[in-house]
């Protein structure tokens, strides 16, 4: 038996729903299923009576349910000591941070931190954004930090989960500029002449993003595929060889931006082809004697030790003037 699928099994006791369970746990449908199925193999006993909707618990999903969430919060208090112990020496905190994000925004970030809050020590986990939230979903980081749009949202449980934002980020189109400074590749381009176009993988979620601005944008977008990654630092280094238009982090472009190296891709007339984000950090909310743990030492003035200097990073970063 594995503990994803007690996770999996209270998430379902509450929402009743096997789609919107399989989004909060960032699974498909027919996977989550699957997870289930097998949590009732390993009992030997229908969990989940299926010819109801919302979806029911048997007698003995009612059962497990309850030995589940004791058993969960168990875990997650002694994981958390554990974590205490390998790391209460250093006080470090660790940060799981997506590819773009670790090379732009959180170099920057960590030094304001240095000069408002002070000195820190932190771990820098640099993932896909997909693994990078399973990293906080799965317990293996204190912190998450990611880009947010309305039209992609993280299926993060806000009762599990707090979130702060951080900051703002605007993707935008780019390009080298020719000997007279001007945009080697005019957008829109033209139907017989599509501009070549440095894209995201498919699944990228600066791809997703992309792909909205495209298919909302007011004037019809000629352009051809020439070279994919699912990393913005790679589009920009071919975007600053000249290879074609990309879609950047203003962060990842700013200094190329000072140094004339990259210009804008985007006319005056069609500013629909930016978009803003938030920058947003999320963490797992404390629970059970944990937590009250935590709000006695903050209710006595004291400073806790292990994950102590986590929860002070976040208490700094959850008052409004932080941001």
């Amino acid at each position: 038996m594995e503990t994803k699928w007690l996770e999996d099994f209270v998430s379902l006791a509450e929402t009743r729903s096997f789609s919107r369970s399989a989004q909060l746990r960032h699974v498909t449908q027919p996977a989550f299923s699957r997870r289930i199925q097998a949590l009732e193999a390993w009992a030997g006993s229908d969990l989940v009576d299926r010819s109801s909707y919302p979806t029911r618990l048997t007698p003995a999903g009612e059962t497990l349910y309850a030995q589940s969430l004791e058993m969960l919060q168990a875990l997650q208090s002694t994981r958390a000591m554990l974590r205490g112990h390998s790391t209460a020496a250093q006080d470090v905190v660790e940060f799981a941070v997506p590819h773009t994000l670790a090379f732009t925004f959180f170099p920057a970030w960590v030094s304001s931190l240095r000069d408002k809050f002070g000195p820190i020590k932190s771990r820098l986990i640099a993932l896909n954004v997909h693994d990078a939230v399973m990293r906080l979903v799965e317990g293996g980081c204190d912190v998450l930090i990611a880009y947010h749009h309305a039209s992609q949202p993280f299926q993060l449980d806000a009762d599990r989960y707090d979130m702060v934002v951080l900051g703002q980020e605007v993707l935008s189109p780019y390009v080298k500029p020719d000997a007279n400074g001007a945009p080697m590749f005019a957008l829109p381009g033209r139907a017989g002449q599509p501009l070549p176009y440095l894209g995201y993988a498919p699944g990228a979620y600066l791809g997703r993003v992309t792909d909205l601005i495209l298919k909302e944008s007011r004037t019809a977008i000629h352009l051809d595929r020439v070279y994919e990654t699912d990393m913005a630092e790679g589009l920009k280094v071919m975007a600053l060889e000249g290879h074609g238009i990309a879609f950047l982090p203003y962060s990842a472009v700013k200094k190329e931006l000072r140094s004339k190296k990259l210009v804008s891709a985007t006319p005056a007339h069609m500013a629909e082809l930016s978009i803003t984000m938030e920058v947003r950090a999320y963490r797992e909310k404390p629970m059970g004697k944990e937590a009250a743990r935590l709000a006695g030492k903050a209710s006595a003035g004291g400073k806790s030790t292990g994950k102590g200097v986590a929860q002070a990073l976040w208490d700094y970063l959850a008052q409004p003037e932080a941001g």
